[in-house]
């Protein structure tokens, strides 16, 4: 088993629950391949862990099955004969009859699949934990999936379950910081660029990071993972959109595809998708920001510092959107094995993606550009991409990244990434965004660059930008 980087303030969380002294009931809820279940391994050591995981929800598989299936795993996890169950509340009787005053941790894996078959099962779940489980005060139930949107309805919000969740966790990508320790912990040694590469495909999702081979380029893992026709990442996409969102699967892929070239406002998605002005979109939307997958951003004023009803919204999933523009289109090449040879820097518009890639790992590390600038949280009024839209009083502009303080001063950081060095252009280039920017009086504007790549001389020079922040620093040391 790899080692376990990261995931301090779940684990810190978890381990609190013992001084309850009571049973507990804990969800754990994030996209595929995120940790789940090994979080919940790690948190176990010192506990008995009594693991059961759904059946996938392939065609054919019916409750009965997802019940058998519990059956052979209790088998298995209690060491006794083979049994079986036609119902789940004989199920949970059962293995109650298997629970001592050992320190024990029960958990549902994949529960959504467990239960999604059976609308009795939530009920039946809800009943066992009042009735039975909650006479085991070191006994910890943790119902864990990737499906959150199941897993929201039913359980977090469920009125069957209002009161009786100790703790909820929701699993993100790790950090820039600690996924480059990962990597370096595999035996990876290649350059911050590589890593950056890396990173830009698989983010910061663990399974993924785990997959690439220390011994090998990032361009041959890359082509290994997602241009080889027994490539584990080719057919990922596939299985996610059909564990998350069955037949109506294309209607978030059509959203997937459309965020895939930049930030849109919902009035541009429901345009370009054909949908009537109601709630049904925004529902869509809401199911892609849970599961992880898209990212909404809110949009405010500056001169009041209020938040504004438009919102913008960003595909956050590295993967999914190299999947989009590199891999579907070439499916049938890459079972061919066409792509064997490619040099991942050739691929068409591939500065241009990595740049949005790499654009969505900084806005999902943006605590450590805050902790760079020397800007605490409780300081910022306000913090996102920045679009103006252009009026008859200003021009348009966008920020990358804008930090409005409770201080009147605004923190307008600039992304660049680029092999090349780069020149004193980009101070010419931040004073026009500036100057577009509609600012009130009295506000300090902190030009802030961010980059990847060597930095002219003269740029530092000049004294123009109140940080300059290199992302080597942010991988190695966490901008410390």
């Amino acid at each position: 088993m790899q080692s376990f980087i990261g995931r301090e303030k779940e684990l810190f969380a978890l381990h609190g629950l013992s001084s309850l002294q009571v049973a507990c009931l804990v969800v754990i809820r994030g996209r595929r391949r995120i940790g789940k279940s090994r979080l919940v391994q790690e948190f176990a050591k010192d506990y008995k862990l009594l693991s059961f995981a759904g059946l996938a929800p392939i065609k054919g598989v019916k409750a009965q099955d997802q019940r058998n299936n519990f059956a052979r795993q209790i088998t298995t996890n209690c060491g006794v004969p083979p049994v079986q169950f036609a119902d789940w509340s004989d199920a949970f009787a059962f293995l109650t009859e298997r629970i001592n005053d050992q320190p024990t941790i029960i958990l549902f894996d994949e529960i959504s699949w467990m239960g999604a078959k059976d609308p009795t099962f939530v009920p039946k779940l809800k009943n066992w934990w009042d009735m039975a489980l909650q006479n085991y005060p070191r006994v910890i139930l943790v119902l864990c999936g990737s499906v959150s949107t199941w897993i929201t309805k039913n359980i977090i919000k469920s009125t069957a379950f209002f009161g009786r969740i100790s703790l909820s966790l929701n699993l993100h990508e790790l950090s820039l910081p600690e996924s480059y320790q990962l990597l370096r912990n595999k035996g990876f040694s290649g350059s911050i660029y590589d890593v950056i590469k890396l990173l830009s495909i698989t983010g910061g999702v663990p399974w993924y990071l785990e997959q690439i081979r220390p011994n090998q380029t990032a361009d041959d893992n890359i082509k290994n993972l997602c241009f080889d026709s027994n490539g584990n990442l080719i057919d990922e996409f596939d299985k996610i959109f059909h564990d998350l969102f069955k037949t109506k699967g294309e209607i978030y892929k059509k959203i997937i595809v459309l965020l895939a070239d930049g930030m849109q406002p919902l009035t541009k998605i429901r345009s370009d998708m054909g949908f009537a002005k109601s709630g049904s979109l925004s529902k869509y939307m809401q199911d892609l920001i849970v599961s992880g997958f898209v990212t909404e951003h809110y949009t405010w004023s500056i001169k009041t510092g209020k938040i504004s009803k438009n919102k913008i919204y960003r595909l956050s999933d590295c993967y999914l959107r190299f999947y989009i523009k590199y891999i579907e289109p070439n499916l049938l090449k890459i079972k061919q094995d066409a792509f064997k040879d490619i040099a991942i820097s050739t691929l068409p518009g591939w500065n241009s993606i990595f740049g949005f890639q790499v654009e969505s790992l900084l806005l999902k590390n943006r605590f450590l550009l805050q902790k760079n600038i020397g800007i605490h949280p409780t300081d910022i009024l306000a913090d996102n991409p920045y679009i103006q839209n252009p009026t008859t009083r200003h021009k348009g502009c966008q920020i990358d990244y804008l930090i409005q303080s409770h201080s009147h001063n605004l923190f307008a950081c600039e992304f660049k990434f680029s092999r090349r060095e780069i020149g004193i252009q980009v101070i010419e280039q931040m004073q026009e965004k500036i100057k577009r920017l509609s600012t009130p009086h009295g506000y300090g504007i902190c030009p802030v660059l961010v980059h990847m790549g060597d930095v002219a001389g003269g740029v530092y020079s000049k004294n123009y930008f109140y940080r300059i922040i290199d992302i080597i620093n942010l991988l190695e040391t966490g901008g410390q």
